[in-house]
């Protein structure tokens, strides 16, 4: 929690909408947002679109539902930087003012032959300085009709230095960087610029972030001193790798975030599951999000490259779901229901919720959950094996015996269970000989739960029916 001495913790996910978000870039949010959760903190979104050409709302919206899905919920924002230039520009004109910037007039033709050289000298390529003003130093003359970027006067000499939360004392010499450029030519600004005076304006204390901004972080740390601002805290996760061990990414077969809930993975499982990828509280692996955000701290995380592993994520999402109540787990089958053309009326929900219960340990989605409630309500197709196996012509008088007694009943599991034992005593029949064809002709499979538990959440006539079909 904060304390006098502390300012309050603010954080802030900054995704860039030019792509759907994924697990990776997802678990990028979990952190902050469990960070200020944990310390009674504020999380601020803020969508970094100034990359027009590959901007998308769809991209945007993708964030958003995803983020919903999920329960991040932000306490400001989101806020667009596309609307936020006449700020940006404000603060580069204070910056022109103090001699904090000047205006490059390299052509890209002359910035690319100066790289070219570098490398072919095995020197880094970088920016040499051409046009920044210095005592004594004469410039190249200003070229007629060409308009400059504006590049930033970066410490010449010295380092720059923080303590990093996750990987330590970093430190990287000045002379490492060349002059960055904040604004092109048409006076737009630069992802650096406007990171720097988003994060002073909306006054970030900890910026937690993927570790591929390292580069970008002594770069920023310089134009927050140039403007007299303090840095945040930085602690920069290492990279999600998906089940190839190759960054997560589109174009490595990653999939937005918001398939996973079109799949039937529970937000609660998700939480728990991204919390593992980069984090730990001793040996726990299943956890609630309400245990998570009392546990996170940022002494926790994880100095390796964690790799997705769907099926784990499976595993996960079924140990939430035999833990979930069973109307919560009624509400997520409905649309799903729906979405086949089954729309249930309320009346229905308290038989639902039932057939969640009685279902859900055999279960790792809720897809998979509603594959199983669909065949109390529409036809089943079962698998000539099953048939051929279990339906047999000796079975058959049972059967139709044991459909003419359901006809008869009270439809209870009681009363149920004691018609077929009544038909096995019968037919001197074992359960499993009478059980196993009764749940092929019913649910089309083998496989279900107790015989008598699932015959009764079913209509007593399309019971009746099914077992007199063949």
């Amino acid at each position: 929690m904060t304390t006098p001495n502390q300012p309050r913790v603010r954080t802030r996910f900054a995704p860039s909408p030019t792509g759907f978000i994924h697990l990776g870039n997802i678990r990028s949010a979990l952190y902050p947002w469990a960070f200020a959760r944990s310390t009674g903190g504020d999380f601020i979104l803020r969508i970094e679109d100034t990359d027009q050409a590959r901007s998308t709302q769809a991209s945007v919206d993708v964030i958003l539902e995803g983020m919903a899905w999920l329960g991040m919920t932000p306490d400001e924002g989101p806020f667009y930087q596309m609307e936020r230039m006449d700020r940006y520009r404000e603060v580069l004109a204070q910056m022109k003012a103090q001699g904090l910037v000047y205006p490059c007039y390299m052509s890209v033709d002359a910035l690319d032959a100066l790289r070219e050289s570098q490398m072919a000298a095995k020197q880094k390529p970088r920016y040499d300085g051409t046009w920044r003003p210095e005592p004594g130093k004469v410039l190249p003359p200003v070229p007629e009709g060409v308009k400059p970027v504006w590049r930033f006067k970066n410490p010449l000499d010295g380092v720059v230095a923080w303590d990093d939360k996750v990987k330590g004392r970093i430190e990287i010499a000045n002379a490492e960087l060349d002059d960055l450029v904040i604004a092109r030519p048409d006076g737009t600004p630069t992802y650096n610029f406007c990171v720097v005076v988003d994060d002073m304006d909306m006054a970030i204390t900890h910026v937690i972030r993927g570790d591929d901004h390292v580069n970008n972080t002594p770069r920023q740390i310089n134009i927050f001193k140039s403007l007299g601002g303090t840095h945040p805290v930085y602690a920069h996760l290492p990279t999600v790798l998906n089940e190839a061990g190759e960054k997560m990414s589109k174009r490595n077969g990653a999939k937005a975030v918001t398939q996973f809930r079109d799949e039937g993975y529970l937000p609660e499982a998700m939480i728990n599951y991204l919390a593992r990828l980069g984090w730990s509280h001793g040996d726990d692996e299943v956890f609630s999000s309400q245990q998570f955000l009392e546990w996170f701290d940022l002494d926790h995380l994880g100095r390796s490259a964690a790799q997705f592993d769907e099926a784990k994520l499976r595993w996960v999402n079924a140990q939430h779901m035999k833990s979930s109540h069973d109307a919560d787990l009624a509400a997520l089958v409905l649309p799903q229901l729906a979405a086949r053309g089954l729309n249930l009326d309320d009346a229905e929900l308290s038989r639902l919720a039932a057939m969640c219960g009685l279902l859900k340990d055999r279960c790792d989605t809720t897809v998979a959950l509603t594959d199983w409630v669909i065949s109390f309500y529409q036809p089943v197709d079962p698998a000539p094996a099953d048939l051929e196996k279990h339906v047999t012509a000796e079975v058959m008088p049972a059967l139709k015996a044991l459909a003419d007694n359901f006809d008869g009943i009270e439809w209870t599991r009681e009363a149920i269970s004691a018609s077929m034992k009544a038909v096995l005593s019968e037919y001197g029949l074992k359960m499993p000989q009478l059980a196993m064809p009764v749940r092929v002709l019913v649910m089309g499979t083998p496989n279900t739960p107790s015989v008598d538990a699932m015959l009764a959440l079913h209509e007593k006539k399309n019971v009746v029916a099914r077992l007199r079909s063949v």
